[in-house]
């Protein structure tokens, strides 16, 4: 369901992303709770057994629309680049400080996010591995359904519609949004590449030492600007500020080889 707010802007519900899906059926049985619940933007990484597959549609039972509409990615960075907001479904916290929410506290969230004229999205794990640490930390925060531990398994299609769900009551019951149109939020792919940048800086200072640490020193870096939900204009000042550090940087290692190149061609006392 679109929601309009000022100016009769109107809300964008969340997209879908599902993270190497294996089975076709599940990949149906997904695309029929997003289409009960009035989402349609469907999203495949890496599916298993490739793309398109006809046991999609035989178990989406009519939601032909979200299956013929979606889109395949190779990997998640890929499928989030656009987006501004995005929270990871997973079942733990899996060694990061994202902050965890319901999928209640989730969907009011994404409606605010959305509210401000936001793309939004949910990330969600295939059906054996679930989420990778290093996916998980490319979100603004992890989404965890308080299930009974005794008997914590829960498939695909009812994770998403479980969210789903909770983003369509919130819809139904929240206030008109009020947009934002100053200082917009940064999409991934402007954050992605603020941290490809700051990473480079960072390997020619030789910050990442020993080299061993780097994998995790890293994904620490991009967890933590994640939970900022930067907007454009604080990634272009942060790049700002990297690529000055790194200009100086370079004058000092220039002004440092000029005078060794001055101490050698200076001669030797007799």
């Amino acid at each position: 369901m679109d929601v309009h707010g000022r100016r009769g802007l109107i809300l964008t519900p969340p997209c879908v992303i599902l993270d190497r899906p294996q089975l076709a059926d599940n990949i149906g049985a997904v695309a029929r709770v997003m289409a009960n619940f009035g989402l349609s933007d469907l999203r495949l990484v890496s599916p298993r057994d490739g793309w398109p597959q006809d046991r999609a549609w035989a178990t989406a039972s009519g939601a032909d629309w979200v299956l013929d509409g979606a889109r395949t990615y190779e990997d998640v960075a890929a499928a989030v680049a656009d987006l501004q907001t995005v929270y990871a479904t997973t079942a733990r916290p899996r060694e990061t400080r994202q902050p965890v929410l319901t999928p209640r506290q989730a969907a009011q969230a994404l409606n605010a996010a959305a509210g401000e004229g936001q793309s939004v999205g949910l990330l969600f794990g295939g059906e054996r591995a679930g989420l990778e640490t290093t996916d998980v930390v490319r979100c603004a925060g992890i989404v965890t359904i308080p299930i009974d531990p005794r008997h914590h398994s829960l498939n695909l299609a009812q994770a998403v519609a479980i969210t789903a769900y909770e983003w369509r009551t919130m819809v139904l019951d929240a206030p008109p949004p009020r947009f934002r149109e100053a200082d917009p939020p940064a999409s991934a792919e402007l954050v992605e590449g603020f941290i490809g940048h700051l990473e480079a800086e960072l390997d020619g200072g030789g910050f990442f030492h020993p080299a061993a640490k780097k994998p995790s020193m890293m994904r620490n870096l991009r967890a933590l600007f994640a939970r900022a939900q930067l907007s454009e204009q604080e990634v272009a000042t942060l790049r700002g500020a990297v690529h000055a550090l790194a200009q100086g940087r370079g004058r000092v290692l220039a002004k440092m080889a000029e005078q060794k190149a001055r101490d050698q061609a200076r001669p030797e006392p007799t």
